[in-house]
């Protein structure tokens, strides 16, 4: 291979990888936002009243809208996949 066919595969590599470990934090992110909202809802069921946990519901929303920006953003900066020949 050439130096410029080389480059080009460590390239590819570089950006699968980062694309793998950009779509595990969201995962990540989202997860923990669910254990929040479980959380919140628990606290609900047993007592504790909205305005009580607001700025935590406020911090999961936050979180959330947080990865959906992230989720946005890595999926518009992916390249196209290449066309089957």
């Amino acid at each position: 291979m050439s130096q410029l066919s080389d480059d080009i595969t460590a390239l590819q590599a570089a950006v699968t990888a980062e694309t793998t470990a950009v779509t595990s934090a969201i995962t990540l992110i989202n997860g923990i936002k669910g254990q929040i909202d479980a959380a919140v809802a628990d606290a609900i069921s047993k007592g504790a009243t909205p305005d009580q946990l607001k700025a935590v519901a406020d911090a999961s929303a936050t979180i959330g809208a947080n990865a959906s920006s992230l989720a946005a953003a890595v999926a518009a900066n992916l390249p196209p996949p290449a066309p089957t020949p």
